[in-house]
């Protein structure tokens, strides 16, 4: 369940309920005129994700891509 805080008692104890967020891990609603306007809640944990392979299987290959093509590289034209 999460508690229910006016928009001016946020205002004015915003640090602690930032802290108090941070420490339960527990949502709280922001209300204005007991009319629900924003939450404020924890950030989920996540792992870093690992960049090496992350594109594994993302390549295509249509032909071989060390046989030579056919054009002349004549570097004098």
């Amino acid at each position: 369940m999460s508690e229910k805080m006016s928009a001016g008692k946020f205002k004015a104890e915003c640090l602690k309920v930032i802290d108090r967020v941070s420490r339960t891990r527990r949502k709280i609603i922001i209300t204005k005129h007991s009319i629900p306007i924003a939450e404020i809640g924890p950030i989920r944990d996540s792992e870093p994700e690992e960049a090496f392979g992350k594109l594994s299987g993302t390549v295509q290959f249509h032909s071989d891509l060390v046989k030579p093509i056919d054009e002349d590289w004549d570097s004098n034209s």
